[in-house]
Formats: C-alpha cells, sequence, structure tokens
C-alpha cells in the first residue's frame, strides 16, 4: 500500500522538484525579484499588524459604546418596569403587569422589539423568591446565562456576550445586561441588544481594509519594481556589456545619462574598459611580436645551424685520428649540437601553438603503439639513470583517432620527465580505454621528489623548473611539457599533474577515442591510491650461465620488488610495481628475454598473501609489468 501511494506520488514529486528547482534558479539570478518580494514581505507584514490594531481599536469603540447605550437603556427601563409593578402583591395581578410592562418597553406592542440609544433590544422580566415557589416570568429568559442570573441576584448591574436565537428569527451574538430593582427586590430585568449592526460595521471594516492592503500591496510592488528597474537596468547593462568585452569585443561601452550615481558608474565603467582595451591591444601586439621573434629567429638559427652540424659531423667522424682531448670536444659539440637542435624545434613547435596554425594528422592506430615507440625512444636514459619502466597496458588493441607524431612526443617528454626525477626508483606508465566514455587514459607515475602543493599547475609553464639547482639528466629545453599540454588539448583532450613531497608525480593524459564526440571521464584516477605494504616476495631465478648477467639481474628484482612508500601512520604502502602486479591478470611480471637483450626480472607478488610467482621467459615480451632499460636514441621533445 505504501509503495503504491509513493509510486502514486512520485510524478508530482518529482514535478514539484522541477518547479522548485526552477523557481530557485530564478531567485536566484534576478535581483529584481528578490527585492520586490522582499519589499512586498515586509509591507504585507506592516498592513497586517497594522490592520489588527485598528481592527482591536474599532472593535473596542464599538463595545464600549454599545455598553454605554445599553446601561442608558437599562436605567429607563427599570423606572418603566418598576412603575408598572410598584403596590401590586396579588400572583396573578403580577403576571399581568409583567406582561404590561414588558409590552411598555416596547414600541410595536406584543413583538418584544424596542428601539433606543443603543439600538433594537429584546427584554425578559422575572420575579423570582416570591410567595408562590413558581417564579414568574415574561419574554425570552432561557436566553439569559445563569452566571449573569447569579450575578443580578447578589444586586449587581451585569452584562454578558452570548449567542442567542429569538423566535423572529435571529440567530448570532447579543449583549444581554440585567439589573435588579431597588424598589421591588425580587424583580430582574433583562435586556437583550443584538449585535447585528455592529458585526456588520466591522464586516465592512474588514473588506475595506482588506481591499485597501491589497490594492497597496500591489501599488507597492508597481513602485517597487520601477524603482529597482532603474537600478537593475544599469547593471544589466554592465553586465552583458561585460560579457561581451569578455568575448572580445573591445569597443562596447555603457550608455552615460545624466550626472547621478548610475551615470558616474557608467562612465567609470568606460573608462575602466578603455584602459584595459588599450593594455589588451598592447599585450597582443606585444605577444605577436613576440612570437614573430621567436619564429623568425627559430627560421634564421636554421641555416647557420645546418652549416655547423655539418662541419661538427665531420670533425666528429675523424675524431680517431684527432688528440684525445680534441676528440673530446668535438663528442660534446655534437651533443650541444643535438641539443640546440631540440631548442629550435621546440621554439618552432610552440610559435605553431601560439599563431593557431598547429594541424593534427589524424590517424585510426593503435594508441600503444605510440607508447611503444616512446618507450624505445627513453631506453637509453632509463639505462644511464638505472631506472626500471615498468609497462601496464591491455592486451587488446585500443584504436583512437590520434596524430601518431604529437601523442609519441607527449609519451616522450612525459617519461624522461619521470626517469630525470624519479631518483633511480622505478617509473610507471599505465594505458586504459573506456569505449562508454570515449577516452583513453595514459598516466606516467614516478616515486622520485613530487610536487609541492600549487606545482601541479606551474609544472606545465614554459622554461619553469620546480628546482633550478637539480642536474637535467634528460638535456630538455624547458618546453617539453608546455608543448604537451598543447598537443593534448589540440586532441581535445587534457594533461593532469599530480604530485606530493617524498610520494612522486603523476601525469595523466586523456584523449577521446572518436574526435568529435564527447569525451567521458577518465579510465583512471590520477592521483595512485597507497596501500598497505605485502610481505616481500621471494625470487627464485634460474641457474643463469653468466654469472654476471645473474647478479645483474637479483639486484634488478630487489630493487624493483621491495620498494616501499612511506605512509603517514609509519606503515609502508607498495610501490607503483606493486600495484602494477596486482592489477594485473597474468602471474608474469617480467619478460625474460627483450629484443634488445635486457636481463629478465624477477616476478612480484599477485595476491594480498605474499604468494610467490615463478619467472617465466618467453620469446615475445608481454605487456604488463616488464621494464624496458636499454639502447636507444636521443630523446627530443
Amino acid at each position: 500500500m505504501v509503495q503504491r501511494l509513493e509510486q502514486s506520488l512520485a510524478p508530482v514529486v518529482a514535478w514539484l522538484k522541477e518547479v522548485g528547482s526552477a523557481l530557485g534558479h530564478v531567485w536566484r539570478r534576478s535581483l529584481q525579484l528578490r527585492v520586490i518580494v522582499s519589499t512586498l514581505t515586509l509591507s504585507l507584514i506592516v498592513i497586517t499588524i497594522l490592520g489588527v490594531v485598528l481592527t482591536s481599536q474599532i472593535t473596542d469603540r464599538l463595545i464600549d459604546a454599545k455598553i454605554n447605550g445599553a446601561v442608558e437603556e437599562m436605567d429607563r427601563a427599570r423606572n418603566t418596569v418598576e412603575s408598572q409593578l410598584a403596590g401590586v402583591h396579588d400572583i396573578g395581578t403580577q403576571q399581568q403587569r409583567l406582561i404590561d410592562a414588558r409590552n411598555a418597553l416596547s414600541n410595536r406592542g406584543g413583538t418584544g422589539q424596542s428601539t433606543g440609544v443603543a439600538g433594537s433590544f429584546d427584554s425578559a422580566l422575572s420575579i423570582v423568591g416570591s410567595t408562590p415557589q413558581q417564579p414568574i416570568s415574561t419574554g425570552p429568559i432561557q436566553e439569559v446565562p445563569e452566571e449573569l442570573r447569579r450575578f443580578v441576584a447578589r444586586n449587581q448591574v451585569s452584562y454578558q456576550f452570548a449567542t442567542v436565537a429569538d423566535p423572529d428569527g435571529y440567530h448570532g451574538r447579543a449583549l444581554i445586561i440585567g439589573s435588579p430593582s431597588a424598589e421591588i427586590p425580587t424583580l430582574q430585568i433583562y435586556l437583550i441588544f443584538p449585535l447585528t449592526n455592529e458585526e456588520r460595521s466591522l464586516s465592512l471594516m474588514r473588506g475595506t481594509m482588506l481591499i485597501g492592503g491589497v490594492v497597496l500591496l500591489v501599488l507597492l510592488a508597481a513602485i517597487t519594481a520601477l524603482v529597482t528597474r532603474q537600478v537593475v537596468l544599469p547593471i544589466r547593462s554592465a553586465a552583458r556589456i561585460a560579457g561581451r568585452f569578455a568575448d572580445g569585443r573591445l569597443k562596447e561601452r555603457m550608455l552615460v545619462r545624466g550626472e547621478d550615481d548610475m551615470a558616474r558608474l557608467a562612465q567609470a565603467f568606460n573608462e575602466m574598459a578603455e584602459s584595459l582595451s588599450n593594455q589588451i591591444n598592447e599585450l597582443a601586439e606585444f605577444g605577436n611580436l613576440q612570437r614573430r621573434f621567436t619564429s623568425d629567429v627559430s627560421h634564421e638559427l636554421r641555416t647557420p645551424l645546418t652549416t655547423v652540424r655539418m662541419a661538427a659531423d665531420l670533425i666528429h667522424g675523424s675524431s680517431d685520428d684527432l688528440d684525445p682531448a680534441l676528440a673530446r670536444s668535438s663528442e660534446l659539440l655534437v651533443t650541444e649540437l643535438d641539443r640546440f637542435e631540440g631548442l629550435l624545434n621546440d621554439l618552432l613547435e610552440i610559435s605553431r601553438h601560439d599563431a593557431g596554425v598547429a594541424e593534427l594528422q589524424v590517424e585510426s592506430l593503435d594508441v600503444r603503439m605510440c607508447a611503444r615507440a616512446a618507450i624505445s625512444t627513453v631506453r637509453h636514459l632509463a639505462k644511464e639513470s638505472g631506472v626500471e619502466v615498468v609497462i601496464d597496458m591491455p592486451d587488446e588493441p585500443l584504436v583512437a583517432e590520434v596524430d601518431p607524431r604529437r601523442v609519441e612526443r607527449v609519451l616522450r617528454n612525459l617519461l624522461a620527465n619521470a626517469i630525470d626525477h624519479s631518483e633511480g626508483k622505478p617509473v610507471l606508465i599505465r594505458m586504459r580505454g573506456d569505449v562508454e566514455a570515449n577516452a583513453v587514459a595514459v598516466i606516467v607515475r614516478d616515486q622520485g621528489v613530487g610536487l609541492r602543493p600549487g606545482e601541479e599547475k606551474l609544472v606545465f609553464n614554459r622554461f619553469w623548473r620546480s628546482d633550478p639547482s637539480r642536474m637535467r639528466r634528460s638535456g630538455g629545453t624547458g618546453l617539453g611539457l608546455s608543448i604537451s599540454v598543447e598537443d593534448a588539448n589540440l586532441h581535445e583532450g587534457k594533461l593532469e599533474a599530480w604530485g606530493e613531497i617524498g610520494i612522486g608525480a603523476s601525469f595523466r593524459l586523456t584523449l577521446p577515442l572518436v574526435r568529435g564526440k564527447k569525451m567521458g571521464a577518465s579510465p583512471m584516477p590520477l592521483e595512485p591510491v597507497l596501500r598497505k605494504a605485502l610481505p616481500a616476495p621471494r625470487v627464485d631465478p634460474q641457474p643463469p650461465e653468466d654469472p654476471s648477467t645473474d647478479e645483474a639481474t637479483e639486484a634488478t628484482v630487489t630493487d624493483l620488488s621491495m620498494i616501499r612508500v612511506e605512509t603517514n601512520g609509519g606503515e609502508s604502502a607498495p610501490s607503483e610495481t606493486d600495484a602494477v602486479a596486482e592489477d594485473s591478470t597474468d602471474t608474469d611480471a617480467a619478460d625474460a628475454n627483450d629484443s634488445n637483450g635486457v636481463g629478465p626480472i624477477g616476478s612480484v607478488p599477485t595476491n594480498g598473501t605474499g604468494a610467490e610467482a615463478e619467472q617465466t621467459e618467453s620469446t615475445e615480451p608481454k605487456q604488463t609489468g616488464h621494464s624496458v632499460p636499454g639502447d636507444g636514441g636521443d630523446v627530443q621533445s
């Protein structure tokens, strides 16, 4: 039953929520509406209080006038009744004299209705305490409350408001006043004054005040709307012009009318807009000049650089015939020329992005190919630094519409940056895809120095370095991450960074699988999840043929499997290597022999109990959890 009721009320509740949300949106956006509603609310409160006070005062005045008139009328009625009953002691005669006295109070004979200062009234007479036990009365004595009779029996002139119903058809509130007789102790006189006129007057007064209050509220709403419109319109105009100004329409200005506060506001706004427009134009001209200078210098340096490159290659090619010092100088010359050429390429690339002429050469291909190409390029850096590159990529292809050259460059820059700051600890590259979210993500994570709070945004600035005193192994130009974020934006994707001192840094590249289709959430979290340390695995390598190779392999296994990150509570959390092994569906953690002759790497635990996984050999490299140090070409951003 309750479920049926909830189901039947669900559409009504949903509609009420929509209406409430719409009204809340309008309330938050409209300053004029808030001012009008606030004014009307306060006015309604004031009018209500004023109406209650006035109604109470008028009602008290009418009741006081009614009571005063009733007292005067009672004095006259008492004199009339006493004159009719004076000297009469016979019971039958008293009954007739009571009827005659009541008729005397009425100007219409036996109707019992009279008219006096307090308005029309009815009378009731009663003689109590006489010799017979039966009291004598005439008129609607039954309408008189017993409490009022007791007060009159105590020789007190009293009145009371009560609801009466007489035979003539009146039913409603009435003022009943009673008085004893000074000359006839057993006589009680009661006058019943209907409050018809007073209630009619109060109803008319309440209706008039209600109509007046509604009219006053409408007038106040109109006046408030008119007043607030004069204030809100310039503000709306300023907001509209500011929005256009932000869109690049720098010639928009407010209309200045008069000399009041709004006019001064418009004038100040126009002066501010003019100043900002001039500064923006100057900055734009300066930026264009800077971009042209960078582009021109880069192009102009191409020719002398080519000449110097040819001469340096010629000298370096004959280095065997030169003095050792000259041979070393020629080698340094070639190395610095390589770096200089990379800087020129980066400057040209960043100038294309600044000029908005960078274009994508989109191809539909497996993104894992770009990752493999980037890994192959940074092998020599990993080998020189003694850093293990741990790969975690899916077995199935991840086909996306990307520019392979730019994606490879982004991943190459991220890997080189991670190796440069890893301090000898493993570097993880992980790839995941989500078809429903139309997204593929690649995370490059290191366990080096990390980033301080706020540096995750600064790291993409040009020529920015977290620690300028650090030695760079990769020989980068300082533009790699800036170009990478521009390449990510060109793909309609995003490049994000996270870091923590002592924990490491993580960079996540998220790209859409299909261009032109909305990209959802990234398939992987940017921030790593720290877990408790797992027991160190036991490594059982096969007996190697070469003792030197075996010793190097065992050292590598120990370094890779025993990495831990200290948490705040003092417990250690597994490294990214452990995380890769836990996420893997294969118990093999390393390739037995890489195509470039890399030695095998021991396995890491695949569950939380520290179970061992035997080392395997394979003729084809696996894509989950293996390292790829080795030889390769120079790294260029």
